[in-house]
């Protein structure tokens, strides 16, 4: 017995969401912590998993704070625009934004795999104004659920998702979004074509099943799907001033590599 409350049992991309988890609340404990989450060592303290198997990966670990960070301030400014905003939440897992950033008056979803709610529901609760939605973010039922949504701002958020799909299901999901929701904003993650296959080889050191299958040849790439779509802002993992990335900043004077991983920001339709 090891007197933890739960033992996950995710498959494939749902158990990607481990990952973040336990790199918060790792980060959370250092002095020079990027981000402090007490929220995820209270959850880490109560899962039985084999987290030693993502130690060999620290670059991926700052990565991955790097753009939590960067949602994290997307997900703020918004807010600071429209203080009764809608936020979505797409592939939510175990992620504790909501109890990071929350205002008093935005309205919240987040929406996962049925698995990955059930667990969600048991470790975070069920907050006021935040929302859970158990189902495929690819079958575009749960975009019935959102009634909350209408007449509001709405920001779609997608942190570590899309590239796990592949580009059509992205594309439809993204035009989806756009003609249920004209004029809401969507920010994401994406990483360069050549990217892919690198991140893979990493993420094959962990033993989790999951594969990256989407990348972009062009931030703009989106731009070409429908009228209306349109970047708005472009942040580069590597071209944040963070001491802490050191030698990894010194991609960003090799565009293959520097400008290969980033945070998107678009808006679909609308004015």
């Amino acid at each position: 017995m090891t007197g933890k409350e739960c033992t996950p049992k995710l498959q494939g991309v749902a158990e990607t969401l481990i990952i973040p988890l336990y790199y918060r609340a790792l980060e959370t404990q250092r002095p020079d912590a990027l981000v402090k989450d007490a929220k995820a060592v209270e959850v880490i303290g109560r899962i039985d998993y084999d987290f030693g198997r993502f130690s060999r990966l620290q670059s991926e670990q700052l990565a991955i704070l790097v753009r939590l960070r960067l949602f994290d301030a997307a997900v703020r400014s918004f807010l600071t625009e429209h203080p009764d905003g809608v936020i979505v939440d797409i592939g939510c897992g175990l992620n504790t934004r909501f109890h990071r950033v929350d205002n008093g008056t935005l309205e919240w979803f987040d929406l996962d795999l049925p698995e990955v709610i059930v667990l969600r529901r048991q470790l975070l609760g069920e907050p006021p104004r935040c929302h859970l939605l158990a189902g495929s973010a690819l079958e575009p039922a749960w975009m019935n659920q959102l009634g909350k949504a209408a007449g509001r701002p709405v920001l779609f958020v997608a942190e570590g998702v899309f590239p796990y799909w592949t580009e059509a299901q992205v594309k439809g999901v993204v035009l989806a979004l756009k003609e249920r929701f004209p004029g809401a904003r969507l920010v994401f993650d994406a990483t360069s074509r050549l990217l892919v296959l690198t991140h893979n080889i990493e993420l094959a050191l962990t033993q989790v099943q999951a594969r990256l299958r989407f990348g972009m040849g062009s931030t703009k790439a989106m731009e070409a799907w429908a009228a209306g779509v349109r970047l708005l802002n472009t942040w580069y993992y590597f071209e944040q001033p963070e001491p802490r990335l050191r030698s990894l900043r010194l991609m960003r004077y090799l565009p293959v590599l520097g400008k290969g991983a980033f945070v998107l920001l678009y808006q679909l339709g609308g004015r």
